[in-house]
């Protein structure tokens, strides 16, 4: 039976009543139907029609908006590049030049076909050694693996590669030497969280050995991303010295150091107070601690803690200590009221009266059983502040060290590692530290003992990686003796073997190494250089660990065991390495001869090292360059380089520090491949900003960019990092000053397109760029103007003036053979001088003179622009003989005395001045053609000079279709404007009556 669900619901039901028999029932069921499937029909043609009406509407609507859209992407959308050169082969200039510069096209293909030909190789003379024209070497400061491009890489490149390109094309044996260094903090950090976020382990799941396997599969899978950056701007390393601080060379080297150092007396184990990160769980240098500076009472979060829990600072806390036995009590302010758990002393200043009767006795700790002394100090102690009592907690707080040490105080640490108070802390224990500094407020009240709270502007020591506020704190540590190689590295720069600019950063060096401490070396990590010292643990005897005698070195257990043997002879023992690794500094630090060979005496170290030159941010010159020249000269017997150059901190164009939270922070890719407003928005999510600061952000990059950032370029960028760079400690980097330097890219381009227009396919050029005799003032002039260019951008190079070299490539590029030279030889060159043979011997001379600027100035550009100037260099036929293969290994231009026409450019000059004039009269009359000019003048050599000079006038000042000559005895023209050029020079305009 069927089911009747099955059933078509509109199934007509008979009609059951009597007066209607079954065929009227069928007959009016049948006419239903009939009925029913007329309408049927009809609906289904109107949604047919229907359908086909829409179908067409949508397709005229679906037209239409692709054709509004296609419209538009072709008014606000570049189309996209795509680079056609196989990797490593020369770009293909067979094509004709495109009609307008662009970067993306400009910049493909050179660069792999540079590092393919060995462009970037030191260059030896026949013998094999370094060419007669000497060395020229800068180790490239080694990026972290975990780091990503910034701002600061770009002006750092910009500087040392127009310095590494120039002296290349002086004809030196130069070495620019890469590599990178392994982060020691920062990489396992990101590795951590990797194998948190993919897997929820830990490193301590895994142990160090695996640990310390998967740091190196991300290290080869991620850690080389800022090669390829390096490679966008153009750094021209030579990439096969690339080296890693962790690589089996430069591992070897960092023990070495140190088993050199710990032999020598300078590396001992001590117990002193180090940074503290309970985030990272190890002690960090200086550099990694940023100060958070506090206007006043503040609450924060902390790391380690839920997101809703935040503490206080940027308070003083005042509480009493009971004097004991006695019913008087003394005041004491801190600002790490959780500390007091560790006072082992109260310091009243010596002279001040109102503490001279408490001299000598004791206070009672409220909440652990211990007698603390009253002492005096008069270096700790201010009487002017607060309430001239100050506690002393010698094994939590820098200050209180010193303190500690003077009067022979007990140091008592209260601190685990992971931030939670141990039993020195009493009824504390257990507790994390910051909710310890919430509960000693009440229990203080409860005792009545808390006097209150002050607002106190301070400043809070963060870690720059984790965030979390660091803690000073007692450990076992390696340590470097310092201030015996800090006085060899002042009298390095005191002798003249260092040299340290600009001037304001040698004072930074002399002051610094002064005062230096000594420096911790160890790091609670895996991931880095393993201490090589062994702990000898002698059968039954009394180890201590402090005990530096008790601890031998060597590059491996064998070693370190024949060590122990040869100093303990005859005693049973057995060693434990330290689990220790070593501070990153310490092995950047040998850098610089590390790279060549050290301590092997290779070929590399005898003849590139010491490197020429250090070039690098002023604010790690103590952190990293001074232990350079400390170790360098320790271990070496020289300076690893002669001179340090420290460049400035780019800040954004208000002057602000970049930050991430003020949305000013600048990727110099985004400068160079252009990015829209949103696309530096999405950006900011990506970094671990909260919601707050990624809108403040944004508002702030709105404001700085409301168009976003406009495609620049690698070139303009490297030019306007160096046109920036005056020797100041700051630049104040605005983006459109660097698209005007692709603007300036523009002209570069469009000049020399003309030019070769104007030079023909079937020039060809002198085979000397020597002048022929038969040169024009405009000529000599031009000449004499790129000699004084060479001569300045030379000096200025040697000088490290980039803003001076880098204004005078393109003052002579814009305004001298732009603005004049290619505009006074147009008529000369597109004259038929086919029957005029004097007429082609001008016009001859006017293009090798072309030639011969366009050449020599692209070779004075490159080190500044190397992309845009190999790219016209290729465009230019060679001159007979020459088989340079690249502009990189062009001869860069230098004075020439064939070109010095100083009466000529003083002529030429005279003229030039009566041409502005008629240019700046005829711009205030607001005429462009149909100009008539006249020059009148009382002096008959300038008299003779402009009649010789009208062809040159008249190309230069532009619609004048009539030029006269007047000496003083003729009539001045009548119904026209007048300018002195000088006491006996006018120029005189009017326009044609005709044009009237």
């Amino acid at each position: 039976m069927a089911d009747p669900k099955e059933q078509p619901q509109d199934t007509p039901v008979a009609d059951n009543k009597p007066e209607l028999d079954a065929a009227a029932a069928a007959k009016k069921a049948a006419k239903e139907a009939k009925q029913k499937e007329k309408q049927a029909a009809k609906l289904a043609k109107f949604q047919a029609k229907q359908a086909k009406l829409n179908e067409a509407k949508k397709a005229a609507g679906d037209s239409n908006n692709a054709e509004k859209k296609k419209k538009k992407e072709s008014k606000t959308s570049t189309p996209v590049f795509v680079n056609k050169t196989p990797k490593g082969e020369k770009k293909d200039m067979s094509d004709p030049m495109a009609n307008a510069y662009d970067p993306r096209a400009v910049e493909s293909a050179w660069y792999d076909w540079w590092v393919k030909e060995g462009l970037f190789k030191p260059e030896f003379g026949p013998d094999g050694k370094p060419k007669p024209e000497g060395t020229f070497v800068i180790p490239a400061p080694p990026p972290n693996i975990t780091g990503s491009l910034h701002i600061g890489h770009a002006l750092t490149v910009a500087i040392q590669d127009a310095l590494i390109r120039w002296q290349r094309m002086l004809g030196k044996t130069v070495l620019f030497n890469p590599g990178t260094d392994h982060a020691g903090i920062s990489c396992q950090s990101v590795v951590e969280k990797m194998l948190w976020k993919q897997s929820k382990i830990t490193r301590h799941d895994l142990g160090r050995e695996k640990f310390v396997e998967k740091v190196w599969e991300w290290k080869e899978l991620y850690g080389n991303k800022i090669h390829t950056q390096f490679e966008r701007l153009g750094a021209s390393f030579d990439w096969d010295r690339a080296v890693f601080t962790m690589d089996p060379k430069r591992y070897y080297a960092v023990e070495e150091n140190f088993i050199r150092l710990h032999r020598d007396g300078i590396i001992y184990r001590a117990n002193r107070l180090v940074n503290w990160c309970v985030a990272l769980n190890t002690t960090l240098s200086n550099l990694e601690v940023e100060n958070k500076e506090l206007t006043g009472r503040t609450l924060l979060n902390v790391a380690g803690y839920d997101e809703k829990e935040k503490f206080e600072f940027g308070v003083l806390n005042e509480f009493a200590y009971q004097v004991e036995g006695s019913d008087e009590r003394i005041v004491v302010a801190t600002t790490r009221i959780e500390t007091m758990l560790g006072d082992t002393a109260i310091a009243v200043h010596p002279n001040d009266e109102r503490y001279k009767h408490l001299h000598g006795k004791y206070v009672v700790h409220p909440f652990i059983d211990r007698r603390i002394p009253i002492v005096t100090d008069d270096l700790a102690v201010d009487m002017a502040f607060g309430t001239g009592a100050v506690k002393i907690t010698p094994a939590h707080d820098f200050n209180d060290y010193e303190v500690g040490k003077r009067h022979n105080l007990e140091f008592i640490n209260i601190l685990n590692d992971d931030g939670t108070f141990n039993e020195h802390a009493g009824p504390y224990k257990g507790m994390k530290r910051f909710h310890v500094r919430r509960q000693i407020v009440e229990d203080l009240k409860a005792k009545g003992l808390f006097v209150g709270v002050k607002e106190n502007p301070m400043s809070v020591p963060v870690c720059s990686k984790s965030g979390d506020i660091i803690e000073p704190l007692m450990k076992p540590q390696w340590w470097v003796k310092c201030q015996d190689m800090a006085d060899k590295a002042m009298k390095a720069v005191t002798d003249g073997e260092l040299k340290i600019s600009p001037k304001v950063s040698e004072g930074d060096w002399f002051r610094w190494l002064s005062n230096i401490n000594d420096w911790c070396i160890s790091r609670q990590l895996w991931w880095g250089h393993r201490v090589p010292a062994y702990f000898v643990k002698i059968e039954g005897e009394n180890n201590d660990q402090m005990n530096d005698e008790l601890w031998v070195t060597g590059h491996n257990e064998d070693e370190a065991r024949a060590a122990a043997e040869a100093k303990f002879p005859g005693k049973k023992f057995t060693l434990e390495q330290d689990p220790d690794v070593l501070d990153t500094w310490f092995s950047s630090g040998l850098w610089p001869f590390s790279i060549q060979g050290w301590p092997e005496q290779t070929f590399d170290m005898e003849h590139f090292y010491p490197a020429s030159m250090l070039e690098t941010g002023w604010d790690i010159l103590f952190f990293w360059v001074a232990r350079m020249v400390m170790l360098g000269i320790q271990l070496t017997g020289k300076v690893p380089f002669k001179e340090v150059l420290c460049h400035a901190m780019i800040r954004d164009a208000h002057g602000r520090k970049m930050s991430k939270s003020l949305g000013n922070v600048i990727d110099p890719v985004d400068v160079i491949e252009g990015i829209t407003l949103q696309g530096l928005h999405d950006k900011l999510s990506l970094g671990n900003l909260d919601t707050k600061e990624i809108k403040k952000a944004m508002a702030g990059q709105k404001a700085d960019f409301p168009r976003g950032i406009p495609q620049c370029g690698t070139d303009a960028l490297r030019f306007a990092l160096c046109a920036y760079t005056t020797g100041g400690r700051d630049i104040n980097l605005d983006i459109l000053r660097v698209e005007g330097y692709r603007k300036f890219c523009n002209k570069l381009w469009n000049a020399t397109r003309f030019a070769l227009m104007k030079l023909g396919d079937d020039f060809k050029p002198n085979a000397s760029s020597e002048p022929s005799g038969n040169e024009s003032l405009v000529d000599k002039w031009i000449l004499t103007k790129l000699n004084k260019c060479a001569i300045d951008t030379n000096k200025a190079l040697e000088e490290r003036n980039f803003k001076a070299a880098t204004d005078a490539v393109y003052q002579f590029w814009l305004y001298e053979l732009c603005d004049v030279y290619i505009e006074a030889i147009k008529p000369v060159c597109d004259i038929d001088t086919s029957k005029d043979e004097a007429a082609h011997a001008r016009k001859v001379t006017a293009q090798n003179t072309l030639y011969t600027c366009l050449e020599a100035g692209l070779k004075l550009m490159h080190p500044f622009m190397p992309f845009v100037t190999e790219e016209l260099f290729q465009r230019l036929v060679r001159r007979p003989g020459d088989s340079i293969l690249s502009i990189v290994k062009a001869k860069y231009p230098t004075e020439n005395k064939a070109f010095d026409f100083t009466e000529a450019e003083k002529d030429f000059d005279t003229l030039f001045e009566g041409v502005k004039v008629i240019r700046s009269i005829a711009t205030q009359l607001m005429l462009k053609k149909n100009i008539i000019a006249a020059v009148q003048t009382s002096d008959a050599t300038l008299f003779k000079l402009y009649e010789s000079q009208k062809h040159t006038i008249v190309a230069l000042a532009k619609g004048v279709t009539e030029l006269s000559i007047l000496d003083a005895s003729a009539e001045s023209p009548a119904e026209s404007e007048s300018g002195s050029v000088s006491d006996n020079v006018t120029v005189f305009i009017r326009k044609q009556s005709s044009d009237n």
